[in-house]
């Protein structure tokens, strides 16, 4: 089985690219499942029509992060549609889910979206915690996890904690790729960051003059915007044995004009 994970999508542009490119590649590689970390496709946030054209360019579940419940009419929206998912270790008074079991042709496939502590701005519950709450209640035995977090330690020692236990762990949030993807000891696929989904002539997708005025220390603080010009996808393939759940590869994906 055959399961693509693409790396956070930044602005208008890059969902656009995904249409284009996301079914054609689905086939070239025979993926089964595909998903797709879609938090910044309004550069900060989601808007409910920008995860339907995620939907229809080949997702079969989107996961977010911290900028989740950024865009207010998204709030409904993760109530309503079950493969939309924001980190579970979030307050539960949040809106929408932070896990799901899906099916396929292979049998049910888990999602968890967790998000991390270090570095960010707010304070979830332990995702290491609530990883075991979320693996005892579930029956898949292909278990997928998007950690949203800054560290890299931290996402390596999550997969490390779970490994064997779920089928793969793969980093988002950095927006930069990373080449470490591997199969851990005890079976479990790990990479620390897929990478971003977006203009490849940028600061993580932003417009780099934008970011270089914050680092030269102004005072102005405007909205994020999305830089021009050709796009990129980045993720990773892992190739899964269905009948134990374990994985067999990984590969890291990038996909440009």
């Amino acid at each position: 089985m055959n399961i693509l994970c693409i790396g956070d999508v930044v602005g208008e542009n890059a969902v656009s690219y995904l249409q284009k490119k996301l079914w054609g590649f689905r086939k070239l590689k025979a993926v089964d499942f595909c998903v797709v970390n879609g938090e910044n496709a309004a550069v900060v946030g989601i808007e409910p029509n920008q995860a339907e054209s995620l939907f229809a360019a080949g997702a079969d579940v989107i996961t977010l992060g911290n900028h989740a419940f950024q865009k207010k009419n998204i709030l409904r929206y993760l109530d309503d549609r079950r493969n939309i998912l924001r980190p579970a270790n979030l307050s539960p008074l949040s809106p929408g889910m932070g896990w799901g079991e899906f099916d396929t042709p292979f049998g049910k496939v888990a999602v968890i979206n967790l998000i991390g502590r270090c570095g960010m701005d707010f304070g979830p519950d332990n995702p290491f915690y609530e990883a075991e709450r979320i693996l005892a209640k579930l029956t898949a035995k292909i278990v997928l996890v998007d950690f949203h977090a800054e560290a890299t330690s931290e996402k390596a020692a999550l997969a490390w904690h779970l490994d064997g236990r779920i089928t793969a762990l793969w980093g988002t949030h950095t927006h930069v790729q990373t080449s470490d993807g591997r199969i851990l000891p005890k079976g479990t696929g790990f990479i620390t960051d897929l990478g971003m989904t977006g203009p490849e002539q940028s600061i993580l997708g932003v417009k780099p003059e934008q970011s270089v005025s914050r680092f030269l220390g102004s005072p102005i603080r405007t909205p994020y915007f999305q830089a021009e010009g050709p796009c990129k996808i980045e993720g990773a393939l892992f190739d899964i044995d269905p009948l134990t759940g374990s994985c067999l590869s990984v590969e890291s994906v990038r996909i440009c004009e």
